[in-house]
């Protein structure tokens, strides 16, 4: 019996192992890349280089990245914020009054079933007759449109977890609907706002589509000008690198600091007693 148990703790590490080197490898590849030379790329001796930091000073002082980099903080971080502020009130009278019997919230999330190229066309005639083409304020807009849905919905199911008897006490004891929601809801509600705004602000990070359609060069962000290393007459594997290394820090950061919560999210309502 000991035997099979040592086996199975073996096993359990090494598939451990395993899957986390799967998930690890690709961005230790990109940031081991940045550092190499267009010719130390191409060698078949991967890890036999003497590395450089030319595709970072290339990506600064010439091409002035910082740019677009600024942009995808603003843009990202103002629709998070906006898109948080308003879909926890929102997923929270869901979760506590049955409006139209959860029609709404159906219709609320069904912004999410169609391709976003659907809405492309009209959002793109709208924005131009109001000049918001290549501006923040646009494509803050557009993110909140599609990223207010999902985090209402994913809100909603960890405000049905809380039970509503803790706020029938508070109640008993002279609390608004206002002060339960501030000072006991959203406390228990954490690990489920942690969750909601790193999706968030994962999804308006990457997003690459609306960026590139309705930015041209004042509100041009990271994405689409890592897209821009892919030329008609080479790669600039070396730069695209370096840029895809810095441009996962900001989610790595976030990832890191909401850890805990992150973790206790992902369980939220899974043990019941």
């Amino acid at each position: 019996m000991k035997d099979n148990a040592g086996l199975k703790k073996v096993a359990f590490w090494v598939l451990l192992v395993v899957i986390v080197c799967f998930f690890v490898f690709p961005i230790f590849w990109v940031y081991l890349t940045s550092f190499k030379t267009n010719e130390a790329i191409r060698s078949m001796s991967p890890f036999s280089f003497k590395p450089t930091i030319e595709n970072y000073k290339m990506l600064f002082l010439t091409r002035h990245v910082d740019v677009p980099f600024i942009n995808s903080l603003i843009i990202s971080g103002v629709s998070t914020l906006v898109v948080m502020l308003i879909s926890i009130p929102a997923a929270y009278s869901f979760a506590r009054y049955n409006t139209s019997g959860g029609q709404l919230l159906f219709t609320t999330i069904s912004t999410r079933m169609f391709p976003g190229v659907i809405a492309a066309i009209p959002f793109f005639t709208l924005f131009r007759d109001l000049r918001l083409l290549d501006t923040h304020v646009g494509l803050i807009l557009i993110y909140v449109y599609f990223n207010m849905s999902f985090a209402t919905f994913l809100m909603y199911g960890f405000f049905k977890e809380i039970p509503e008897q803790v706020e029938y006490a508070a109640m008993m004891d002279g609390y608004s609907r206002f002060a339960i929601l501030r000072k006991i809801v959203l406390p228990l509600a954490k690990p489920g706002i942690a969750i909601s705004t790193i999706f968030t602000l994962i999804w308006a990070w990457n997003e690459f589509f609306f960026a590139f359609l309705f930015t041209s060069r004042v509100a041009k962000t990271a994405s689409v000008e890592l897209s821009l290393f892919w030329g008609a007459a080479q790669i600039q594997w070396g730069a695209m690198a370096a840029m895809m290394s810095i441009a996962l820090m900001p989610t790595l950061i976030v990832a890191i600091f909401l850890q805990k919560y992150i973790v206790r999210g992902l369980t939220f309502g899974a043990v019941k007693g």
